[in-house]
């Protein structure tokens, strides 16, 4: 895996190591299409010493794991209707008396009687 990344004002190409973050006008390639790229006429192509392994995982990479599993697991849980009941959208449900309520870009409606 390597990610190109396109210098316009350079006319330049540049293949490297995979990238940790998305920047524009950057893509990640496969190893065949990083190996058989071509550019336009008048470009050209600088190919970074990519590693010959992977990196392992990091001190940081564990704690963002980790971070995640804290938050997922923090949120409430939606408990499954039980069978033959509808499930509810409680979160999205409109109190008494609030017929269209607003919810960010949503609209809730009140289920018809």
């Amino acid at each position: 895996m390597a990610t190109l990344t396109y210098v316009y004002a350079d006319s330049t190409a540049v293949l490297g190591p995979l990238a940790t973050y998305a920047e524009p006008h950057c893509y990640d390639l496969c190893a065949q299409h990083a190996g058989s790229l071509t550019v336009p006429r008048g470009w050209e192509v600088l190919r970074l010493a990519m590693p010959s392994q992977p990196p392992q995982p990091g001190p940081d990479d564990l704690l963002a794991l980790a971070d995640a599993v804290r938050e997922a697991a923090s949120r409430p849980s939606s408990s499954a209707p039980a069978q033959g009941q509808r499930g509810t959208h409680s979160a999205l449900e409109a109190p008494a008396g609030t017929e269209g309520a607003r919810r960010g870009h949503l609209r809730v409606l009140r289920e018809p009687s």
